[in-house]
């Protein structure tokens, strides 16, 4: 009798990625040139550090609740939830006279982050079977990276040719259209459900903070996860939102150039992220994370010394493979370690408790830039990730009782 072979992906999990592919390619055509649509409505620099600390109040105060409602209400219902969000928030930016009035799309807009990326997460890892999450991780991952590659190369060309409110107007259309197919799938998701489920309560959310509280707390990985991501987050942020104003301002890239460096990016990443999720699989989670950060390092080093598009080419690149390397593996570590009832919280307050910690680096750097030298605050970035290396390699090894999403045969394999 023949076996019939259960595939990694569900077809629920490939109409999923559809929506998140088609919302992103959309959030891809503006995010890489966000900070030059800041300047051209009117800012500095400084003031450009100051939108991006400002902007990242909006996330912290729906990040834990968005979290908390996936656990709640169910994945989808909660992606649909934070779509209307994100709706009004391509309206804010197509209409904003001011770089002031962006920060309203940066509220709104936040709605749509804070909600969908716990569920995202949790969702894949509930579609997947134990044993193969990172693949599915990966798979995912590289479908999700056709948004990188479509994205940047149509807004740069759009907002070159016919500027910035024109490319907002054609990514609304395109989020509009993912919006809809949530909305349906939410509904069923609905239907299918609502017979068992239980009305959220805010006894549950207490309850989901306090055990993911003493999660973060107890000295174990959990803990470990959350002090390496801040340290990280911390001094990435310095940096990152700066990027494009010193290829642009410093060396005289154009928009789309900068497009086509996200493109190569997302294509490194598309094509290396299902076999470094057999890798997480096979050879264990913090192999891929170390070298995955490695490569991160390796990439601000290069782009430290690059004056060119072509040596920025190479940043892009080992900055995709880095993170071919890094998502599968950290998304199933921490599919491992957290119970299922617990993800979408978990990744909600990972979020929240390293964006408070994280809130004024952008400021920081942008004042790095004016005070000293625009190519300061890209230091941090490459020494923190190199002072995090050796923590990540001897703490990001779970525990047999750390071990809360794996079952029995899974655990014989780990050895």
């Amino acid at each position: 009798m023949e076996t019939k072979k259960i595939p990694l992906m569900t077809r629920r999990l490939l109409l999923f990625m559809g929506t998140m592919i088609l919302a992103n390619i959309s959030g891809q055509m503006f995010m890489p040139l966000l900070p030059l649509y800041v300047q051209e409505l009117g800012a500095d620099v400084g003031q450009v550090g100051l939108f991006f600390t400002i902007g990242a109040v909006a996330p912290l105060a729906f990040q834990i609740f968005g979290g908390w409602l996936s656990d709640a209400i169910g994945r989808l219902q909660a992606i649909a939830i934070g779509s209307l969000g994100g709706l009004l928030g391509y309206i804010a930016y197509i209409f904003a006279p001011s770089w002031e009035w962006l920060l309203i799309a940066t509220v709104t807009g936040a709605m749509a982050t804070s909600f969908v990326s716990p569920s995202y997460m949790a969702f894949i890892s509930e579609e997947s079977a134990e044993g193969a999450r990172g693949r599915v991780y990966g798979m995912s991952h590289a479908l999700f990276m056709i948004v990188g590659i479509v994205g940047p190369p149509i807004g740069g060309y759009i907002s070159q040719y016919y500027g910035f409110r024109s490319m907002f107007i054609v990514a609304a259309v395109l989020y509009s259209a993912a919006t809809v197919i949530r909305l349906l799938m939410a509904r069923d998701a609905a239907r299918a459900t609502s017979e068992t489920s239980e009305k959220p309560s805010f006894t549950q959310l207490k309850t989901s903070l306090a055990a993911m509280g003493g999660l973060v707390l107890a000295g174990g990985i959990v803990t470990w996860i959350f002090i390496s991501d801040g340290v990280r987050d911390v001094t990435f942020n310095m940096a990152f939102q700066l990027l494009p104003l010193y290829m642009q301002n410093i060396t005289g890239l154009t928009n789309i150039e900068i497009g086509w460096l996200s493109s190569i990016h997302a294509i490194v990443t598309m094509v290396l992220l299902t076999p470094s999720g057999w890798l997480s699989d096979r050879k264990g989670e913090r192999l891929g994370i170390v070298l995955g950060f490695g490569l991160i390092a390796a990439a601000m080093a290069v782009f430290l010394n690059s004056k060119a598009f072509l040596g920025f080419a190479v940043v892009w690149a080992l900055f995709g493979f880095g993170s071919a390397l890094i998502e599968p593996a950290y998304n199933s570590l921490i599919s491992k370690v957290v119970p299922m009832k617990l993800r979408g919280t978990a990744f909600g307050l990972f979020s929240t408790s390293i964006g408070l910690i994280s809130l004024p680096a952008p400021y920081i750097g942008a004042m790095l830039w004016e005070r000293f030298t625009p190519r300061l605050p890209f230091y941090f970035p490459l020494f923190a990730t190199l002072l995090t290396l050796p923590v990540i390699w001897i703490k990001f090894r779970p525990k047999e009782e750390e071990l809360l999403g794996v079952d029995e045969k899974a655990r014989s394999q780990m050895g």
